[in-house]
């Protein structure tokens, strides 16, 4: 069932989308070679912390950490850690939930570590721009399927694939409602889009084939033939008239 939003219920998520936003703003000014998976981590739990939040991944299910640290051919849920060391021309894809007061907001940004190839540039700017294609497709009355087929056609127009196995999803109270959002579909199916739905559009994207294995951690997920993956989240608001997004901060591109 699909949670319509009250004005409070928007207004609380809106700090723990502001909290986000000033997360991935400290890392960007952070992220360097020489940096562990757990510095990060480290960033982003006690920016969440200070700033009167929880970080809602830790312990979600058992996961240790209090974000998602993904490096290179690791799509998603990268398990943070000292071993795992940043360097030059690395992606880095760094997935958080905020937790403000028994709401959430979630989101995704892959970082650049020092100069990277032309490659991964793309890669990362077609996984961005995935997600502001989906944009266009939110729209009160439209369906859940207009947005997927919208990233699905976008990454697969650039020569790349969309992962099958993970989607984007509703948020509020718990980090994960309905809908399911996938990154591939039809057109014109699926839920329909209303006012007060809050929803977390994800293009995860592979930059070979589509398939992807699990670590034996149960959490880590890589691309199955080793090459990048990238991966843009934002939590959106459907209004009247489109929608807000609310995990992104002032000024950021």
């Amino acid at each position: 069932m699909v949670n319509i939003k009250s004005a409070r219920e928007i207004t609380l998520m809106k700090e723990a989308g502001r909290v986000v936003g000033l997360v991935f703003k400290t890392l960007e000014e952070s992220i360097k070679p020489g940096m562990s998976t757990l510095d990060i981590d480290q960033i982003v739990e006690k920016t969440m912390l200070d700033n009167k939040c929880i970080p809602a991944e830790k312990g979600y299910y058992g996961y240790p950490a209090s974000a998602c640290v993904s490096v290179n051919d690791t799509l998603i849920h990268g398990i943070p850690s000292n071993k795992i060391i940043l360097k030059e021309g690395d992606i880095v894809s760094v997935d958080i939930v905020a937790n403000y007061n028994g709401y959430m907001a979630d989101a995704c940004r892959t970082f650049k570590v020092g100069r990277i190839s032309e490659r991964a540039e793309r890669l990362v700017n077609v996984t961005k721009q995935a997600f502001f294609e989906a944009l266009k497709a939110i729209k009160v009355g439209n369906h859940i399927g207009d947005v997927s087929s919208t990233v699905q056609k976008y990454v697969e127009s650039n020569g790349y694939n969309v992962c099958r196995e993970y989607t984007g999803h509703g948020i509020g109270r718990d980090m994960h409602e309905d809908p399911a959002i996938p990154n591939y579909g039809k057109e014109g199916i699926g839920v329909r889009i209303e006012p007060g739905m809050a929803l977390c559009i994800e293009p995860m994207v592979l930059e070979g084939r589509k398939d992807t294995r699990v670590l034996p951690d149960g959490w880590t997920v890589k691309s199955r033939d080793g090459k990048l993956t990238a991966h843009y989240e934002n939590t959106v608001i459907v209004t009247e008239s489109g929608y807000e997004i609310i995990t992104m901060y002032e000024g950021e591109e």
